[in-house]
């Protein structure tokens, strides 16, 4: 079975996600780490791991199918045979900043030497630690002089949330530049994925990680058949928007008509669209109070010659979903159920960043409880999961997934 992309909303009917469960690149963070990997805390990978299962299996128990990066990537890899195993080690090494030859082949030889692809490409992740190479032995020291954390490879532990690396837009996908060096090597993985496996290798692309500008896939939301939000934030340049749209119209194959580019704060906390507004039904969106000053918004269009037409539209966000979107009301349930004090706390824990499984249905953390009381009285179903440790990487449940198959609504 070719090409096992579909999504072309926000709400449809969860059919097979991606996902990432955490493992040991968490073992790998210290103190010393944290601000250049980009994560607030250390979470117990024991715990972790557990909330992650539970996560999934709430995904399951709505009729989903769970997929893992790890597993696909493995059988892309194995698919391509040894050239491609070596052609993405040797990629993977220097985009993870390795400079010496000398290490660099040392790494190579140690990933090399791990048989099972699958436990080749969790070690990827991981990280390599200096005294992990047995060549190196008696001289470590000499190498890791001016490195606190002695890891010659860093961790990626933000590749749990597999939403940023990629998008999946229509039968299309989005494979990014990320914003931060840091996170640079997630998308390798999405890369691989897209080239080399067999049910995804023909998969049309509508951006490549290669391109000069930033973006992530959370600052990516599919709203209808018709009309892509993007977030113009930290992370997304405006330009990267641009681009992507002129990719994403040129493809006659779906209806596509509009993306609106929405600027939001340019703050950690408010670092992708999914972390202030995502869809939880047909007329219903959970958002940040943040939401609700937003006066920037662009219109982005097909325009002459393969270009795209760009206009500021003059009109609050809420007026303008409902306007894009067909509906006579839409319906902002907000983070913390608007008091200040509840907001700024589950906005830290990504109250609002939802996976929606089906219309009206999504899952949250449990610790949200303000906000997921909320999202009940305006008739959403909450399924709440354990997130003591999950939350501490600051992603919620939009965050970990990745959607690859949403139903599709029947035309006509």
């Amino acid at each position: 079975m070719k090409n096992m992309i579909s999504n072309f909303s926000e709400i449809a009917p969860l059919k097979r996600v991606l996902v990432h469960r955490p493992g040991d690149e968490f073992l790998n963070l210290t103190p010393n780490t944290l601000d250049r990997l980009l994560f607030d805390d250390i979470p117990y990978l024991k715990v972790a791991q557990m909330e992650h299962d539970a996560f999934t299996n709430a995904l399951r128990s709505e009729g989903v199918e769970v997929v893992y990066l790890t597993d696909l990537v493995a059988e892309a890899i194995e698919n391509g045979g040894r050239t491609v195993r070596k052609k993405f080690l040797e990629q993977f090494i220097a985009e993870a900043g390795v400079s010496s030859p000398k290490i660099a082949k040392y790494c190579f030889d140690y990933l090399n030497g791990i048989k099972n692809t699958r436990d080749m490409i969790k070690k990827c992740i991981a990280g390599i630690d200096i005294t992990e190479i047995k060549k190196l032995k008696g001289t470590s020291g000499f190498y890791a002089a001016r490195d606190m954390s002695k890891m010659i490879i860093d961790p990626i532990p933000n590749i749990l949330y597999q939403r940023d690396p990629m998008a999946t837009v229509g039968h299309g996908v989005t494979l990014h530049k990320m914003w931060s060096v840091t996170r640079t090597r997630e998308s390798i993985f999405a890369e691989y994925l897209f080239k080399y496996h067999p049910f995804y290798d023909d998969v049309k692309s509508y951006y490549d990680r290669t391109e000069p500008y930033s973006i992530e896939g959370g600052d990516i939301e599919v709203l209808s058949s018709e009309v892509v939000a993007v977030g113009i934030s930290q992370r997304t340049e405006p330009d990267a928007i641009a681009n992507f749209a002129k990719k994403l119209f040129k493809d006659k194959s779906n209806d596509f008509k509009y993306v609106l580019a929405i600027d939001i704060p340019d703050e950690r906390s408010f670092m992708h669209l999914d972390t202030v507004m995502t869809q939880v039904d047909v007329d219903k969106f959970a958002v940040q109070d943040a939401v609700m000053d937003i006066s920037t918004v662009y219109e982005i269009t097909p325009g002459h010659g393969g270009e795209v037409d760009i206009v500021e539209i003059h009109q609050n966000l809420q007026k303008i979903l409902e306007k894009y979107l067909h509906l006579s009301h839409v319906e902002f349930i907000k983070c913390g159920n608007g008091r200040r004090i509840d907001a700024e706390r589950e906005q830290w824990s990504d109250g609002v960043n939802l996976i929606c499984v089906r219309p009206g249905v999504v899952i949250a953390y449990d610790r949200n409880f303000v906000t997921n009381q909320a999202l009940k009285k305006h008739g959403v179903k909450v399924i709440e999961i354990p997130s003591s440790e999950l939350s501490r990487g600051r992603g919620g449940s939009h965050c970990m997934t990745m959607a690859l198959v949403r139903e599709e609504a029947k035309k006509g």
